[in-house]
């Protein structure tokens, strides 16, 4: 059966403005349920880019867990983390710790990465009482909404993401890399196309190149797959930029994004793909018990603002590997 069959197997209600969403009535034994369901809801994620399962009635940790396990095909570690999470299980994370006040930008996890999740699993245990929706947004449409010739220069040169590692803010080496030995950072380092330089303060400075756009690896379709903007210096809060280049420099910022062949992409830049991004962005808030699979190369995804406790767990899962030519 093709993915178009599996997927019309369910009845995806698919309202303007709003993140497809799949009601369930009938599943007691949520595992059971999702174990019978698996190949209709990952045909839909690829229809689709992205499905909320709403009334699976998900309680805590272990129910989350178990779904995630049934519904991929293998759960990741992740590495190069940016902030680090808390782990709950083999490859089951608390959501990246980010300020509940502020938006969390438009991004593909670890599209900096030679390897990186293909399919993104949330489960919702406490929904907030404001804000907080995970958002996406179909990177197919954001490229083609993008201007030909930003897009054409993204395409010949990629794009670099430069990072400084240090004990103060951030991730740690250790805990983007899963240990402090040199040498084992430096072999990552090699296998992952990643330029290093160690600093005379024991810190890190490592250079990435990247494609900007990436073929779906079951469609073929071209999707607009980086964190550009996430990742940029302009799209920190402008306090906080100055004060890290007030006490780091300029030149030593924790992390910033570039064209690939090093000009600086400047806020003008910034605003314009977040502009393009909130254009094309669904959401709908979360409700306790949730499920939310995300393709992570079709579907770009972020987070609202939010008030009051938020409890989402996450997998990374069915890791795709690149090469970087």
């Amino acid at each position: 059966m093709s993915t178009s069959s599996l997927a019309a197997t369910l009845d995806v209600d698919l309202r303007p403005g709003t993140t497809p969403m799949l009601w369930v009535d009938d599943a007691r034994d949520v595992v059971r349920w999702t174990a019978g369901h698996r190949d209709g809801l990952r045909a839909a994620v690829v229809e689709h880019g992205s499905l909320l399962v709403r009334g699976l009635g998900l309680q805590d940790v272990d129910d989350a867990t178990a779904v995630f396990r049934r519904l991929a095909t293998s759960l990741m570690t992740e590495r190069e983390t940016f902030a680090p999470r808390r782990v709950h299980a083999d490859g089951v994370y608390s959501s990246s710790p980010w300020p509940a006040g502020e938006p969390m930008c438009m991004h593909h996890e670890l599209s900096y990465a030679l390897e990186f999740p293909g399919l993104m699993l949330f489960a919702c245990l406490r929904a907030p009482t404001a804000g907080g929706a995970t958002t996406v947004a179909d990177s197919a449409a954001v490229l083609d909404a993008l201007p030909a010739e930003l897009v054409g220069r993204f395409e010949r040169e990629g794009w670099l993401l430069v990072r400084n590692y240090n004990n103060e803010i951030g991730a740690s080496i250790a805990e983007a890399f899963g240990t402090e030995d040199r040498m084992a950072v430096e072999n990552y380092c090699r296998a992952n196309a990643i330029d290093y330089e160690w600093r005379p303060d024991g810190g890190l400075r490592t250079r990435q190149r990247r494609k900007a756009v990436m073929r779906h690896p079951v469609t073929g379709r071209r999707c607009w797959f980086n964190q550009i903007a996430f990742l940029n210096e302009w799209t920190m809060v402008p306090e906080v930029r100055e004060y890290l280049v007030d006490v780091y420099g300029a030149d030593a910022l924790p992390f910033t994004t570039c064209f690939g062949d090093g000009d600086p992409v400047d806020a003008g830049i910034v605003r314009l793909l977040g502009d393009t991004y909130e254009a094309h962005t669904v959401r709908e808030p979360w409700r306790a018990g949730d499920l939310l699979l995300v393709d992570n190369v079709r579907t770009a995804h972020g987070r609202q603002p939010f008030a009051g406790p938020r409890d989402v767990v996450v997998a990374m899962a069915d890791p795709v590997r690149v090469t970087n030519g």
